[in-house]
């Protein structure tokens, strides 16, 4: 994929793919109940035991952070890195702005979690043959808010409109053009993944951001049908009957 203008320093890009490698979700823990027996030998349970205050805390820790992800996914995906405000970004959450610092540093520290636990979780999760039409089905599905990965959306509406998240969303690009060209045995493969990822946010951008008709309301089953079907014909034509 091109450089957008106002591209990172080489440092820069550096110290963004090592946050995007380091961003994980968080987890949290699960109890259980025991039983004792009675005299006369039939089971009951134990009283439950409430949690210990900063079990709690953690529990709730957990879910405001949940909250504040979501919540800047969506607003991302909808607005853009720059037109999105932290405090919009707590609001939606039912957060403190305080806590959204906390959690994750910085406004960019939130957009870099988003990326990684969006684009880059659906990268290493699927296979390179299937990767274009499972992030051409998620653009074309995302519409509403809640989806799980707007990765892409987030991409089209940010890149290029501001440094500070130029670096982060350039290294996930960068990511997919690489296991896009690993499906051409051709020598010009990264030019392949390269018109695959135009064809790819071009779509998005018409469906999602234009909202141009009939793209923006087809049935991305029959999209993808067509546009998967022609971009089989990208991976495999050999090198001799390309120019």
């Amino acid at each position: 994929m091109r450089e957008a203008p106002g591209s990172a320093s080489p440092h820069s890009t550096a110290t963004d793919s090592a946050r995007l490698e380091s961003a994980v979700p968080g987890s949290t823990a699960t109890g259980s109940t025991a039983t004792d027996s009675t005299a006369t030998g039939s089971a009951v349970p134990e009283p439950s035991v409430p949690d210990s205050p900063a079990g709690e805390r953690r529990r709730d820790a957990g879910a405001t952070r949940r909250r504040l992800l979501d919540a800047a996914r969506d607003l991302f995906a909808e607005r853009g890195y720059e037109g999105a405000t932290v405090r919009e970004i707590a609001e939606r959450a039912g957060a403190n702005q305080a806590l959204l610092f906390r959690y994750f540093g910085s406004k960019q520290g939130l957009l870099t979690e988003v990326v990684a636990q969006g684009g880059l979780e659906q990268l290493r999760a699927t296979p390179p043959e299937e990767l274009f039409e499972t992030a051409l089905r998620s653009m074309l599905t995302s519409s509403a808010s809640g989806t799980a990965d707007r990765s892409l959306e987030v991409y089209l509406r940010s890149i290029g409109r501001g440094d500070e998240a130029t670096g982060t969303l350039r290294e996930l690009g960068e990511r997919y053009q690489s296991a896009l060209a690993a499906l051409s045995g051709a020598k010009d493969g990264a030019l392949r993944a390269d018109l695959a990822m135009a064809w790819l946010l071009g779509i998005g951008l018409m469906r999602t951001v234009v909202a141009r008709e009939p793209l923006a309301s087809a049935d991305p089953d029959t999209v993808c049908r067509m546009v998967v079907d022609t971009l089989d014909h990208l991976w495999s034509t050999p090198d001799s009957e390309t120019p």
